[in-house]
């Protein structure tokens, strides 16, 4: 089953939508989705190396805008619309200390939250909730989120087909090594 995902993914990746499709998943993660981006992006650039830079441009763009749709839900509809979707990831706890924490520390949570693989839809939230101001969000989001994006187009770019060799050999394992990894990333919300 997940070679026949992977293998629709690759494909997915030739049509004329692939980048649309690409755009709108990296909003809605940045938002309220669920699933992280990469698991469009990276099947997208291992099949079109060469565009790479172009796909991770997409990711960028469509992760800050969707983190502005985040900072919005925060600020302005946190009980209605916020809430459930922290509830969602049972992060209430955590939207409380990055609210205290976005006082303090403002830019760095976003430059330094926006890389690691607890998800930033989270930080969206929290910044509006916080009412941090929307500039400097922007800004770190964009920063922060270009930076990993681009990492990760970059490396596959460089080191593409021995990547590709091996997640087409073990593509059960790496499923589950990066299942973990969002899942570790949900459960690191509990200590923040």
């Amino acid at each position: 089953m997940l070679q026949r995902i992977y293998q629709r993914t690759l494909a997915l990746s030739a049509s004329p939508y692939a980048a649309w499709w690409l755009f709108a998943v990296a909003f809605a993660e940045a938002s309220f989705f669920p699933l992280p981006v990469d698991l469009l992006l990276i099947p997208m650039v291992l099949a079109r190396r060469d565009r790479a830079w172009t796909l991770a441009t997409i990711c960028t763009l469509g992760s800050v805008i969707g983190g502005i749709l985040g900072w919005v839900i925060g600020a302005f509809l946190l009980q209605y619309v916020a809430l459930p979707i922290i509830h969602f990831y049972h992060a209430e706890q955590t939207l409380a200390n990055l609210q205290a924490r976005f006082v303090q520390y403002g830019v760095m949570i976003i430059l330094v939250k926006g890389l690691t693989p607890i998800p930033y839809k989270i930080v969206t939230i929290a910044a509006g909730a916080a009412h941090f101001p929307i500039m400097p969000f922007i800004l770190a989001s964009a920063v922060t989120r270009g930076a990993r994006f681009f990492l990760v187009a970059g490396l596959l770019r460089i080191f593409g087909a021995p990547i590709q060799d091996f997640i087409e050999r073990r593509l059960t394992l790496v499923m589950t090594g990066f299942l973990i990894l969002v899942v570790a990333g949900v459960a690191a919300l509990k200590f923040l």
